[in-house]
């Protein structure tokens, strides 16, 4: 997954872009099931966001992921679906969200009838009906608690400049000698617990020889040994915008492939559902002056399809999980990597490397730490804590075997994350750098993870969030 590391705002950066909306909304209230003589609590947790500005006179439609909690019932920190906002052509916002109970996937559809008599009512209740297979199953209310949560509502509004993903699929590579670039794809099966790991990668030689294309593909049941299998090494010819070699493809919103023995193939949809996410400082991406550059061209994305090995088919549906992309020098001399889907609309991004270069190999890790949680970054300046300077404080790796940590502050806050690769988890590869020398990653695809997140606060370190991932988060450690 890594490469060589050293020494930004968190977003979209250069390329078309357009001016998009997003916010968040929280809704409590009541659901009822058919059946049931009472009525359960239900709390909605939503990130929403569109492409371009609202449309007070016309219909924005608006993406939305986030949670849903019911008392008893169901807790899904994956729900999503789509908002269709259009309080005057049409005098209603409404909601459809996809979430899962029990195993069974459903769809909670309602909208807010808007009337001028009572603007305040009409804008904040929320009737709802919950369908599965079409058919409906309870039905229910949700409130926006004006006095608690309008000061929130107000301040999470964001005008960000929005570019399309699949622009930032473009190879980097530009004739030089001595490079790598990798597209990879990470992705969590939320009903078989099973997780996947698409690896593509573009390897020059130091030495002048051609640059070819290769990868692998790894799957990581929740019962059973890990499987994998790789494709190529075969001549780089891609000009197109993505990855493609050996019949294996990355396109905007689609990856295609099988590995060299066919034991796995794979037919997916990916549909992004957040923006951007810049791991190193975002200009390192467009000016590769550091050894390497990470970046992700959706923080969060969904996906849909197959997955076919030793003779069964995965089917995915709105699977979370999230592409990213690498281009540098080679692999560090030691590294670690998180990306932790941390549910309602929450992501973090973590790489951890010590590099190769003279003078810095016998250093500590340096720590590039992106949490986007409400639609904000933090910290804002990757490099600063990475580096410790400008008063931002310092973060710090301990890399290591099962487990793995890193703690540090950025102005107010402090953040300590906990991870581990549990064996029968993890799987071990051979990376080829370009100058031909060997490295091994040890990837886990279900591992877990402790988040705690605290904020000084009259004195005092006060917990403000804290995430525990059971075999969701997906986690690499590298060494020489």
């Amino acid at each position: 997954m890594s490469a060589d590391t050293a020494a930004g705002k968190c977003g979209s950066d250069g390329g078309r872009s357009a001016r998009g909306t997003g916010f968040s909304e929280t809704m409590l209230g009541t659901l009822t099931l058919d059946g049931e003589g009472h009525a359960r609590r239900i709390r909605l947790d939503l990130t929403v966001s569109a492409d371009h500005l609202l449309k007070p006179f016309g219909t924005t439609r608006a993406r939305a992921t986030g949670r849903i909690r019911v008392a008893g019932w169901a807790d899904d920190p994956h729900a999503h679906g789509e908002l269709e906002i259009s309080p005057l052509a049409r005098r209603r916002i409404r909601y459809r969200i996809t979430f899962t109970a029990d195993g069974r996937r459903l769809t909670l559809d309602g909208w807010k009838s808007i009337t001028w008599r009572r603007p305040i009512a009409s804008m904040t209740v929320l009737p709802y009906t919950v369908f599965e297979d079409a058919m409906p199953i309870a039905t229910g209310t949700l409130r926006f608690p004006l006095a608690t949560r309008l000061p929130a509502f107000l301040a999470s509004f964001r005008f960000p400049r929005r570019e399309d993903p699949g622009a930032l699929l473009a190879p980097r590579w530009r004739g030089e000698q001595g490079r790598m670039e990798v597209w990879y794809t990470t992705i969590t099966d939320p009903g078989s617990g099973s997780g996947l790991w698409l690896h593509h990668e573009l390897t020059v030689p130091a030495d002048g020889s051609p640059p070819y294309a290769h990868g692998w593909a790894a799957m990581f049941p929740k019962d059973g040994p890990v499987r994998h299998a790789r494709f190529g090494p075969v001549p780089w010819t891609s000009g197109q915008p993505g990855f493609s070699a050996d019949g294996v493809t990355v396109r905007p919103g689609r990856l295609t492939g099988s590995t060299a023995d066919g034991a796995l193939r794979w037919d997916l949809t990916e549909r992004p559902a957040d923006e951007p996410l810049f791991t190193f400082p975002r200009w390192s991406w467009r000016r590769p002056l550091l050894p390497a550059a990470h970046m992700l061209p959706a923080a969060r994305a969904l996906y849909d399809g197959t997955l076919s090995h030793d003779g069964t088919t995965l089917t995915l549906g709105a699977a979370p999980g999230a592409s990213a992309r690498i281009y540098g020098q080679g692999n560090a001399r030691r590294w670690a990597w998180l990306h932790a889907d941390l549910g309602g609309g929450d992501v973090l991004e973590i790489v951890a490397a010590v590099s190769m270069r003279p003078g810095l190999r016998n250093l500590p890790p340096l720590v590039f730490l992106r949490l986007r949680r409400n639609g904000r970054c933090w910290p804002r300046r990757p490099e600063r804590p990475a580096v410790g300077w400008a008063g931002a404080g310092r973060f710090r790796a301990r890399i290591g075997l099962p487990t793995w940590t890193v703690t540090g502050r950025a102005g107010l806050r402090r953040i300590r994350v906990e991870v581990t690769q549990p064996p029968d988890r993890t799987l071990a590869l051979d990376y080829t750098d370009p100058d031909g020398r060997r490295a091994t990653c040890r990837n886990s695809e279900r591992a877990d993870a402790h988040v705690l997140l605290q904020r000084w606060w009259f004195g005092g370190w006060r917990t403000e969030a804290e995430w525990r991932l059971d075999g969701t988060a997906h986690a690499e450690v590298g060494t020489r």
